[in-house]
């Protein structure tokens, strides 16, 4: 992508028209439900320890030489209202990742993220698929658990399978076989057949739910008790587009301490820096956290699939390429 220095917008009228009614429609769905609508800050002394996920910082006169870190998320700064206030809460606003441009991603975009206080992973996908059917018409719905939709489009079980098994498996798409190739990471090549593969099998003129990830890849989620080699974490999609991301949130404040310094591991093992964990999330686990589930879900993309837009530069007042 090109920098331009053109001073007109990157959406229409009509298409601004139609993202503040979605943002109405939003925060009306939340206040039928009694959700209380938050805001949390933009920087924080914290960034995040996934590997996956990079931070953009910036430092502060007021504190030279303190790296602060733009946001990928609001999720620590939420838990932390939900463990002081046990109540269940929602944000709409800006986060930042340092990541490629694209389609679909831009580096400064809007996330609806909410914690549902007393819910099972189970009632928010319900609560998740009511929203999308609100906002983009009553779509049939398709769920599946990550291990069906392997099974189902590469006849392998991302729970046994070895990487040897998964790379030999790759190496039948030639638009993935060099880079599998290349690769030794299970979780990685595991997540590149998802994203490349199957992804783009599920109907585009349905919702598709995939829960019960890998445990290697439960992140801030909760493992099943009938099965650890699965976690409570599930992404929801229309089409082949990637809509939200939840969990059965973790409540141990142990292991959420032992996941953020394997994460650490994972990120020297791929010569990324090392990320300090925000011990403030662990204190507010510490403190009693509630059994809750919660979802982060792109409203730009949701608004791309509302208004058929094929680019998420169409949905942004100004896209990247001309903020």
């Amino acid at each position: 992508m090109q920098l331009s220095d053109n001073w007109r917008p990157s959406a229409t009228l009509a298409t601004l028209k139609q993202r503040a009614a979605l943002f109405r429609a939003v925060r009306d769905f939340f206040s039928q439900r009694d959700v209380l609508e938050v805001d949390t800050p933009l920087l924080s002394r914290f960034g995040v320890t996934d590997l996956h996920l990079e931070n953009l910082t910036t430092e502060l006169q007021a504190f030279p030489k303190l790296p602060f870190f733009l946001q990928t998320s609001p999720e620590y700064a939420m838990k932390r209202l939900v463990a002081a206030h046990q109540t269940s809460i929602y944000q709409l606003g800006k986060v930042f990742r340092d990541d490629l441009v694209g389609r679909h991603h831009n580096p400064e975009f809007t996330m609806l993220e909410w914690y549902r206080v007393g819910f099972t992973m189970t009632q928010l996908i319900d609560e998740v698929i009511a929203l999308l059917q609100l906002t983009l018409g009553s779509l049939p719905v398709t769920q599946l658990s990550y291990q069906q939709a392997f099974l189902q489009t590469l006849q392998l079980d991302p729970l046994t399978a070895t990487v040897a098994e998964i790379k030999a498996k790759l190496r039948d798409y030639s638009h993935v076989a060099e880079l599998s190739a290349r690769e030794d990471d299970r979780d990685t090549l595991l997540q590149l057949a998802m994203s490349v593969i199957i992804e783009p099998s599920f109907c585009p003129k349905s919702i598709t739910v995939i829960n019960d990830f890998p445990a290697s890849q439960a992140a801030l989620a909760q493992l099943c008790r009938h099965d650890s080699r699965v976690a409570k974490r599930f992404e929801v999609y229309v089409g082949g587009i990637e809509l939200a991301n939840g969990y059965q949130e973790l409540t141990d404040a142990s292991q959420q301490q032992q996941r953020f310094e394997h994460d650490n591991v994972l990120r020297q093992q791929h010569q990324k820096p090392e990320r300090m964990a925000d011990f403030r999330l662990i204190a507010a686990l510490e403190s009693g956290f509630p059994e809750c589930a919660g979802v982060a879900l792109g409203f730009d993309r949701l608004l791309m699939l509302q208004s058929k837009k094929d680019d998420i530069a169409q949905v942004l007042p100004f896209s990247i390429s001309c903020a």
